[in-house]
């Protein structure tokens, strides 16, 4: 798995969760939806520069 599906991945579920706390009015989903989706945004784009995340540039 790369980096940029870690990224995609994150952004994906912080998306989730900003719908789902924006639509139930939980202040705490919609605060950590956002904070994924920030730290996806940047997995994803430091992969796609082919920069090296967490020790590693390439999983096997």
């Amino acid at each position: 798995m790369g980096d940029s599906m870690i990224g995609g991945n994150m952004i994906i579920v912080g998306v989730i969760l900003l719908i789902i706390g924006f639509v139930v009015g939980i202040h705490v989903l919609w605060t950590i939806g956002i904070i994924l989706a920030a730290i996806g945004i940047v997995l994803w784009a430091l992969g796609a520069l082919g920069h090296a995340v967490g020790g590693r540039r390439h999983y096997w």
